[in-house]
C-alpha cells in the first residue's frame, strides 16, 4: 500500500528537550530547504533577490541562461536535447546544472547524466529528474548525480497523471527513495517535487527524508512572483493590473491574482519557439495570492526538521481490517 500526505500525519514526541521552535535552525549551508521551480509564472530576472533573500535555493526556468546573468549560484536549466549537444560540441556548463525534464526514467537521460558526472566530476553540480520508481533513484545515486527530483504528476500544473496514468504516491516514494539512500555510499540528494498545497505538507515531506522541497504553484500565490497580476471585475472576468496595484490591493485586503501556467503546455512551447509542438501536460490558470516570501520563510523558521529537532514520529494511519492505525516511528 502506496502513501500520500493526506495519509500521514506528525505527532511530537512524550517530551521534548526542545522548548521553541524559535530554537530550531532550518538552515543548510545559509539556505532553507526550498528550491523555486524552474517555472516562468514563479521566477525570472525581475525577482531572483527577493528569493535570495529570503535565503531560498534559486532554480531557473529555461529561457534564462548563464550568459545572461553568470552567476554560479544558482540552477539553469536546459532540455535533454539541448544538454547532450552541449556535451558533445564541448560547450562551457555552468557550474550548476538542471536538466529539466519531466520523465527521468529514459535511458538517455541516465546515460548523458553519467557522462557529465564522469567527466566533469565535483565541479559540475547536478541535478535531474523528475522520477517515480525508488529503483530509478537508486541507478542514479549509482552515476554520482547530486540531486534527484521525486514525484511525477502531483503539480496542480500538471497533467501527466490525468494523461499517463503515470504517478507514484508522494510520502511512499520519498520515504523509500531514502530508505535506499542508506546504503550508497554517496547518496543523491532528494528534491520532493509537486503537489504542495499546505504548509504541512512540506513538514511532511521533510520529516520523511527529502532533503529540500521544490515548490511552483506556492511559491506562484505569492505577492512576489513573475506572474503577471490580475484582479476580477463583477462579471468574473480577469483584468491585467500593474505590480503597483496589485500591492496596493493586497494591502488593503482585496484579491489579486496571478497567472500560472504548467512547462509543459503548448503556450510555453511556442514560447521556446518550438518548431513542433508536443501534447501539452500541463495547464494555464490563475492563482489567488495567498502571502508573502517572507511569512513562508517565517514559517519554516519554526517548523522545519521536526524529524530531528522536534523527535517526531510518522504515524501511517493507515487502517487495516482491525480498523487501528499502523504506526511507524522514523
Amino acid at each position: 500500500m502506496k502513501l500520500d500526505w493526506n495519509d500521514i500525519s506528525i505527532i511530537p514526541e512524550i517530551l521534548s528537550d526542545i522548548s521553541s521552535r524559535s530554537e530550531i535552525n532550518p538552515y543548510t549551508n545559509g539556505k532553507l530547504p526550498l528550491f523555486t521551480a524552474p517555472m516562468d509564472t514563479v521566477i525570472d530576472e525581475s525577482n531572483i533577490k527577493q528569493f535570495e533573500k529570503n535565503n531560498i535555493n534559486i532554480c531557473l526556468p529555461r529561457h534564462i541562461k548563464y550568459s545572461d546573468l553568470k552567476n554560479d549560484n544558482y540552477f539553469y536549466s536546459y532540455g535533454l536535447d539541448e544538454i547532450i549537444e552541449m556535451f558533445n560540441s564541448n560547450k562551457i556548463f555552468p557550474k550548476k546544472v538542471l536538466i529539466d525534464v519531466a520523465n527521468g526514467h529514459m535511458q538517455k537521460l541516465w546515460d548523458i547524466s553519467k557522462s557529465i558526472k564522469e567527466k566533469f566530476g565535483n565541479n559540475i553540480e547536478l541535478m535531474v529528474g523528475n522520477i517515480a520508481n525508488p529503483q530509478t533513484y537508486k541507478k542514479y545515486c549509482e552515476i554520482g548525480v547530486d540531486w534527484i527530483r521525486v514525484g511525477i504528476g502531483g503539480g496542480s500544473a500538471c497533467t501527466t497523471s490525468a494523461n499517463a496514468a503515470i504517478h507514484y504516491p508522494m510520502a511512499s516514494l520519498i520515504k523509500e527513495c531514502k530508505n535506499l539512500s542508506y546504503s550508497q555510499d554517496n547518496p543523491t540528494k532528494i528534491i520532493a517535487d509537486g503537489g504542495f498545497k499546505n504548509y504541512s505538507d512540506i513538514i511532511k515531506a521533510l520529516a520523511l527524508g527529502a532533503d529540500s522541497v521544490m515548490l511552483g504553484g506556492m511559491f506562484n500565490k505569492c505577492l512576489e512572483s513573475c506572474g503577471n497580476n490580475f484582479s476580477k471585475d463583477e462579471d468574473g472576468n480577469f483584468k491585467k493590473i500593474t505590480m503597483e496595484k496589485a500591492i496596493e490591493l493586497f494591502d488593503n485586503g482585496d484579491d489579486v491574482y496571478k497567472y500560472y501556467r504548467g512547462m509543459s503546455t503548448k503556450e510555453v512551447q511556442k514560447f521556446w519557439n518550438r518548431r513542433e509542438l508536443k501534447t501539452g501536460e500541463g495547464i494555464s490558470k490563475y492563482n489567488k495570492v495567498e502571502t508573502n516570501q517572507l511569512m513562508i520563510r517565517r514559517l519554516l523558521l519554526k517548523r522545519k526538521r521536526l524529524k530531528m529537532r522536534l523527535e517526531a514520529r510518522l504515524v501511517w494511519k493507515v487502517f487495516f481490517h482491525t480498523g487501528h492505525p499502523a504506526e511507524h516511528h522514523l
